[in-house]
């Protein structure tokens, strides 16, 4: 492979929803080109950017795939990312780390949540996007039912640069508008095709879609503008730059046809592909952080003789290598073996062997130039987000914003004695998907795992068996309930004990009284006269602490409450510290109990964003959550609705709303504080608690 500038370099993110071709394209796509040796596909498992063996197994993409394809003098570097909304952090980190995006739409199943999703979030990216209709050759494809989807659904500027030569079984090959002309598929091994006249049973429909073509580009431009208005041809040339311009101010969409199978209309996407998309010199500069503070704000251009800055957007651990860190050169260059500086960690790297990545292969490369994705082994300490550079000009770039994890499960490991192996293993997949949470709950005693979705844990669980060899299992993670009190009481704590030799006691009298919530809780000291020597009040203090924290009505810790020691009572010889915290807990014991205790639960300000259309279902279901509705916000056609909700009632809510709005709605969580629980709920949570007391015992 030949060394490429940043002029010869297009880096495209292939995205849309799961099942459209995404994968099958890129392979289809890197075949012709040259660059990929075989014609690889989904069902075998033969797939060029599909390889880790989860994916071979389920069928669908997990994690973004890298490859690229030499053609026209340019080299495209695809990212390939994942259409499932589980695995949705790798796709938002494919556009991270590219320049503009190819949405992948079936011509069977046409646009759907995925579709929409991923062209929303290259539009807040502000990228280019093109168009291409795949599957063309399948039963029931329709192109022009898509291209009415497209525009009615994601944006009214798409407009067909190319169109169907016969569909499904009939499909044949392309025409393109620019050219004029058409391309048959000749059953060439890498989709070779015929250049022809257009077919006359395609020329009124071809007349058509290029009078739209050419009045959407005249529209954008004032120069052609005028040419057409005065009856000017618009010759291909021309077209083609004004497409180009249009795209970059996003004010055109290209939409193209093609079948990945029979590589029909291939090579001519890899044509357009080098004409319209802007390559790594073209875009814009990017706003960074240098110095040793990151106090000072530089622009970085995708040029060789500009600093050196690189932004790690994924990491994936192999079997018998380790991590492999993938990165974009967003400024300056890099050679194999060259130190770097990872200014997010402060540590110091070397990149042993530079490559570029091929699907599962590496393509061991001297240098990298400004604007290329690479990727190195064998970093000590690089993760998925970390800037490098060089320590004379250290820079830290904008880090990818992952989206929060949305389902969560307790995670224990099957067999005892691996629990560090589980810990290691689960931190190292942290490292490869950010989306995978992982933390340990206190209260609980339980480490929370989180995810996109279920189907994302799932995979998860199978990668740490296959890579870590732990098998974990996983459950509903239990609810930090928390107790309190709601009336004043006050009582006595003596505890006397007398053995053989020297006894034990202690004697205190306290009073305890509700605080507002959040407060915590209050030791106060009215001991007077000495009843009780100052040496022993600490003890009772922390009696009552200890006891606070096994609560009174379900095991739950008890909290907002204010305990008054006011009295008590000392034996000269058998008093000591030990004697007056049992009696501190004792006396909780007995005044806890009548303060009227009350269980707390912890609560969740949820945020769901769903179309209108679905917003009663959605309401209706958070009421039945014991949800408490805040507000609603719309914009016409999207509503966001705030609520209070036990998180007892959360668990797999990400799921069910997922089902209610057809995969439009999207969540988000925050804790916001801890409520009294209805009597009836409270009730089972405490018959639970008795239940899980007894077998214990039992």
């Amino acid at each position: 492979m030949r060394d490429y500038d940043s002029a010869g370099i297009r880096n495209i993110a292939v995205v849309g929803h799961g099942g459209s071709g995404k994968t099958s394209l890129v392979d289809a796509l890197c075949f012709a080109a040259g660059s990929g040796k075989r014609h690889g596909n989904i069902r075998d498992g033969t797939a060029l950017t599909d390889h880790l063996p989860e994916e071979v197994e389920r069928g669908y993409s997990i994690a973004l795939g890298c490859a690229y394809a030499e053609w026209m003098e340019s080299k495209i570097n695809f990212v390939d990312t994942p259409g499932s909304l589980d695995f949705q952090g790798d796709a938002l980190a494919g556009l991270a780390a590219t320049d503009g995006a190819l949405c992948v739409v079936s011509a069977v199943s046409g646009v759907e949540v995925g579709t929409e999703r991923m062209f929303r979030a290259a539009m807040q990216r502000q990228d280019p996007v093109l168009f291409a209709v795949t599957m063309m050759d399948k039963e029931h494809a329709d192109f022009d039912r898509i291209y009415l989807e497209i525009k009615s659904r994601l944006t009214a500027k798409v407009i067909p640069v190319e169109i169907p030569c016969g569909e499904g079984h009939e499909f044949a090959g392309v025409i393109n508008l620019f050219t004029q002309r058409a391309y048959m598929y000749t059953s060439g091994a890498k989709g070779e095709y015929v250049e022809t006249d257009i077919p006359a049973h395609c020329q009124a429909r071809f007349a058509a879609y290029r009078q739209e073509l050419i009045e959407a580009i005249s529209a954008t431009d004032d120069a052609l503008l005028e040419r057409y208005l005065e009856g000017q041809d618009i010759d291909r040339d021309d077209a083609i730059h004004g497409m180009k311009d249009a795209m970059a101010r996003l004010d055109l969409f290209p939409l193209f046809c093609v079948s990945a199978e029979n590589m029909i209309g291939v090579r001519a996407m890899l044509t357009e592909l080098v004409q319209l998309m802007p390559n790594a010199w073209e875009m814009e500069e990017i706003h960074a952080l240098t110095g040793s503070e990151g106090h000072a704000t530089i622009q970085l251009h995708a040029k060789d003789d500009g600093p050196f800055a690189a932004l790690v957007f994924k990491t994936l651990s192999e079997p018998h290598v380790g991590d492999v860190s993938y990165f974009r050169v967003l400024s300056g260059s890099v050679q194999t073996g060259q130190e770097v500086y990872n200014a997010t960690r402060d540590v110091v790297e070397k990149l042993g062997h530079l490559s570029v990545p091929l699907g599962k292969e590496r393509v061991e490369v001297q240098t990298l130039h400004a604007g290329d994705i690479g990727c190195v082994a064998k970093l000590r300490n690089t993760h998925t987000n970390d800037t490098l550079s060089t320590r004379e000009h250290p820079i830290r770039l904008p880090a990818i914003t992952f989206p929060e994890s949305v389902v969560h499960f307790a995670v224990s490991a099957a067999a005892r004695g691996e629990e560090e192996k589980l810990q290691q293993g689960l931190h190292r997949l942290h490292d490869e998907d950010p989306t995978l949470s992982v933390a340990y709950n206190p209260e609980t005693h339980e480490t929370i795992v989180g995810g996109m979705g279920e189907r994302h844990l799932d995979v998860a669980m199978a990668v740490l068996k296959r890579k870590f060899g732990v098998q974990a299992d996983l459950a509903p993670p239990r609810i930090a309930y928390r107790e309190t009190i709601t009336a004043k009481a006050e009582g006595q704590g003596r505890h006397k004990k007398q053995t053989g030799g020297r006894g034990q006691f202690g004697d205190c009298w306290i009073r305890m009284s509700p605080m507002p919530r959040g407060e915590g809780y209050l030791f106060d000291d009215r001991i007077v006269g000495g009843v009780i020597p100052s040496k022993y009040i600490p003890a009772v203090d922390r009696g009552i602490q200890e006891a606070a924290q096994r609560g009174v009505l379900a095991g739950f810790p008890l909290v907002d409450f204010r305990a008054e020691l006011y009295d008590g009572s000392t034996h000269s010889v058998d008093s000591n510290e030990m004697s007056f915290k049992m009696a501190g807990i004792l006396a909780f014991k007995t005044v806890a109990s009548k303060c009227r205790p009350v269980l707390l639960e912890p609560i969740d300000l949820v945020e769901v964003t769903v179309p209108d259309r679905y917003l009663g279902d959605v309401l209706g279901d958070l009421s039945g959550r014991r949800g408490q509705i805040l507000g609603t916000d719309t914009d016409g056609q999207q509503t966001s609705v705030r609520a209070l909700v036990p998180q007892a009632e959360l668990h797999l809510y990400a799921t069910q709303l997922f089902s209610l709005s057809h995969g439009h709605g999207t969540l988000t969580r925050r804790f916001s504080g801890y409520e009294q629980v209805p009597h009836e709920a409270a009730q089972k949570v405490v018959a639970e608690h008795a239940r899980e007391m007894e077998e214990a015992t039992g």
